[in-house]
């Protein structure tokens, strides 16, 4: 409620700010024509504009519509066709391009709205300087500003489905992660189960020995008889919690992983593989509690895992260090070679769950260690530091792990360059060329459909310019060239002297007749049987001037006369 509150106010400021913008120019205009209708031209503009202003937010086609009937008023003017409402002309113009999606009613619209300002031109009767307005400035203050528009609201949904997508994909990195930190905190209870299940099976086995020493009195038999069945439900419910907490069935994501597997054992196999690895053990090995065994197990299996993955045929150094409280792990994989992939290790890599580091960094985080990961010299290392008795407990709601230094944006841990990740997953472009059969993910055709609207626009807006100058630039022109050559200069015109023969007045007259006289110079009253030409007398091209009348009885000039301009 108090977001759209706000949104609410923040439009009635804007309409306000535009109103006030556009009421600025209108004025402005007023006061510069100086004998203008204090209604015609100020109140009645002002108006309008309380109108369509804030309906240039609901119904800005309508507002495009009353906007121009403020400039059709300017063609009706005798004075000159130009006025300050051109400008509230474009800016509503470039608002229905902003706010309406949709482009063949607006263009309707547009086409409408020209098509009566050539119709006010045509019953009104209008000089050609009013013509030229109504077929350039009007189209040009409608087409371009509404382009400009729709332009921008391109850019503007380009901008934010990207940032759309943006938090999807970052959601969607961190429901990964959460769910490899999940997967891997059931597998660390399922270790828990195999070494605590172990535990409490030989202490009810205990407990059934004892029950048969001859020494006890039935008291203490029976007291057994209950512990011991209290064990053999304590390990019945944790084989259920764990059945619960561990993948449903058919996603074997534990198959070929050994419980009483050892690091001697996976690197003896990795090495009878044909895995080029080397590793030594420094240190007396220390008693670790069977949680920390089975992380170290799991460091290197997954080091080992993503060498043979991503650095085929590249050797392997694999160096276990055991200090008094604690026992580091390092697992090194040189640069790969430029040459295709081996298959060499395959057996290995098949019994991976394919969580990747982001699980392996959750396991050695809740036994209380730490993992780093990067590249190393061209290849890639991973060091894990595991306290010889778990120390850490579970925590809920870990924040995602931050990527390693250098690696791209929305990269998982640890994959750069012969990266040694098992997780990543592609999120192909969908402007560029995808191999048979990928799957593209629904919000990048999205972003791919707004980028391509936003292109279909951009185009569309520098098109657009350029075919409407191809129409009204060599109009203008030979509007302008007509006018101006036709131009009779006042000097010249007192020079001319009636009964003289045109070859003698020649080089007095301009190049050609102005084409264009008003009804009322080509109604007014011409000696009988003479035929009368027209010449402007000035070269004001968006004003009107005089015209000088020739009438001519055959080659010789008859009479001169003045037309005088009408003004207001």
């Amino acid at each position: 409620m108090l977001h759209t509150r706000i949104t609410s106010a923040r439009s009635v400021c804007g309409d306000v700010a535009l109103w006030g913008v556009l009421a600025a120019a209108t004025g402005y205009g007023f006061w510069d024509a100086g004998s203008a209708s204090l209604v015609l031209d100020l109140f009645l503009p002002l108006a309008v504009l309380v109108v369509a202003v804030p309906w240039s937010r609901r119904r800005p086609g309508a507002a495009v519509v009353l906007v121009n009937g403020l400039c059709v008023l300017g063609l009706a003017d005798s004075a000159t066709p130009g006025n300050a409402h051109v400008l509230s002309l474009v800016a509503v113009s470039c608002l229905l391009g902003a706010r309406v999606a949709a482009a063949w009613r607006p263009l309707l619209v547009l086409a409408g709205c020209a098509a009566v300002d050539l119709a006010t031109c045509a019953v009104l009767r209008t000089p050609p300087v009013w013509w030229f307005y109504a077929m350039t400035v009007l189209p040009a203050a409608l087409l371009l500003p509404w382009l400009a528009g729709r332009h921008w609201r391109g850019r503007r949904e380009l901008v934010r489905e990207g940032w759309r997508l943006a938090r999807s994909l970052e959601e969607r990195q961190h429901l990964v992660a959460e769910r490899a930190r999940l997967t891997e905190r059931a597998d660390i209870a399922a270790d828990m189960h195999d070494s605590l299940g172990h535990a409490l099976s030989l202490v009810a086995l205990r407990a059934g020995a004892l029950e048969l020493s001859p020494d006890l009195t039935d008291r203490d038999r029976a007291d057994l008889a209950e512990l011991r069945g209290t064990i053999a439900d304590a390990v019945e419910q944790l084989r259920e919690t764990v059945a619960v907490l561990h993948d449903p069935p058919g996603t074997d994501k534990d198959a070929g992983l050994p419980v009483n597997d050892t690091v001697e054992d996976l690197l003896s196999r990795a090495a009878a593989s044909g895995v080029p690895v080397h590793w030594e053990r420094r240190g007396a090995v220390p008693e670790m509690s069977p949680l920390v065994e089975r992380g170290m197990y799991r460091v290197v299996q997954e080091a080992l895992t993503n060498a043979v993955k991503h650095a085929p045929d590249c050797s392997i150094r694999v160096q276990i260090t055991h200090e008094p409280d604690r026992t580091g792990v390092s697992v090194v994989n040189a640069a790969p070679s430029a040459g295709g992939p081996s298959h060499a290790g395959e057996s290995l890599a098949s019994g991976v769950g394919g969580r990747g580091l982001t699980g392996l960094r959750e396991r050695v985080t809740v036994l209380g260690g730490s993992l780093r990961t990067g590249p190393d010299e061209g290849g890639f290392h991973v060091t894990a530091v595991l306290p010889h008795q778990a120390t850490a407990t579970a925590r809920r709601g870990t924040p995602a792990p931050a990527p390693e230094p250098g690696s791209a944006p929305g990269t998982p841990v640890g994959t750069r360059g012969p990266a040694l990740a098992s997780e990543s997953t592609p999120h192909p472009d969908p402007d560029t060329d995808t191999a048979p059969g990928t799957v593209v993910p629904e919000s990048a055709k999205r972003l791919a459909s707004v980028r391509s609207d936003a292109r279909r626009r951009s185009a569309v807006a520098l098109v657009a310019p350029v075919v409407a100058a191809v129409f009204f630039v060599p109009s203008a022109f030979y509007l302008a060239w007509q006018l101006t050559t036709s131009v009779l200069p006042p000097s010249r015109f007192e020079e001319l002297t009636t009964g003289r023969p045109r070859a003698e007045l020649a080089p007095l007259l301009p190049a050609r007749a102005y084409p264009y006289p008003s009804d009322q110079a080509r109604s007014a009253s011409r000696p009988p049987g003479a035929r009368c030409e027209f010449y402007r007398s000035g070269r004001d091209l968006l004003d009107e001037v005089d015209l000088y009348r020739l009438c001519w009885s055959g080659n010789t000039l008859l009479t001169k006369d003045i037309v005088p301009a009408r003004r207001p």
